[in-house]
């Protein structure tokens, strides 16, 4: 006759197995709250709801006692990515034709005053670039050297960029040009955005000056 597992004894297994299996369980979960633990940060970010693209935001001042530094420190970054939209070059002609074009989406014509978008459109590679046939045989970077960006005034709305403008073509890299560009910002009190711009740009802020310091002209107007 075989051996019968007595009542006892397999209440003992079956205890046995789910107290390894709710260890295993146990041991996955904390594996992932380890694993999000670096999640747990303050992130600001809009919360959007189904509305249309046309419709404005109106825009109010920053205090600019308490928060001087974090302004300072938006204002520098747009500053950059402002210099690096208008003058990095990939060989991708819809990617250029998109970021220079003078539609909505249109990042420098977004970020410019009319009077400065249209300085940067009499620019050679700008103009060049607009053609739908278009075809990119180069590309250029942007690199900032430390303490590149610095303000000019203490209002934080005028600031001096000094950057290395590095191209390549066909035949390899270019000499490596250095720039020093003056940048002066504007922002009115109390104006509206359009509410899909409002990623993009979300304090409103346009470049209304330009104006190139040294480095022989408009990085833009080469051959």
């Amino acid at each position: 006759m075989p051996d019968r597992v007595e009542p006892p004894v397999l209440i003992s297994r079956l205890m046995t197995f789910v107290f390894a299996t709710a260890l295993v369980v146990l041991g996955a979960l904390g594996l992932t709250l380890w694993q999000l633990f670096p999640l747990n940060r303050p992130q600001v970010f809009f919360l959007t709801t189904q509305v249309r693209p046309d419709m404005e935001v109106r825009l109010y001042s920053m205090p600019t006692k308490s928060n001087k530094g974090n302004i300072d420190l938006y204002l520098s970054s747009f500053v950059k990515e402002y210099i690096k939209a208008r003058n990095e070059i990939v060989k991708n002609p819809t990617v250029m034709q998109r970021k220079w074009g003078n539609g909505a989406d249109g990042v420098i014509n977004m970020w410019s005053s009319p009077a400065v978008f249209e300085d940067f459109t009499q620019t050679l590679m700008r103009d060049t670039l607009m053609y739908s046939n278009a075809t990119i045989d180069m590309s250029c970077s942007v690199e900032f050297p430390a303490g590149g960006v610095v303000q000019r005034r203490a209002d934080g709305l005028t600031w001096t960029v000094t950057f290395n403008y590095i191209c390549a073509n066909n035949d390899g890299q270019l000499p490596r040009k250095e720039y020093t560009i003056i940048v002066e910002l504007e922002k009115e009190d109390e104006t509206t955005i359009k509410w899909g711009d409002r990623l993009n740009n979300p304090l409103g802020i346009r470049v209304k000056r330009y104006e190139i310091e040294s480095g022989n002209g408009d990085p833009l107007n080469f051959e």
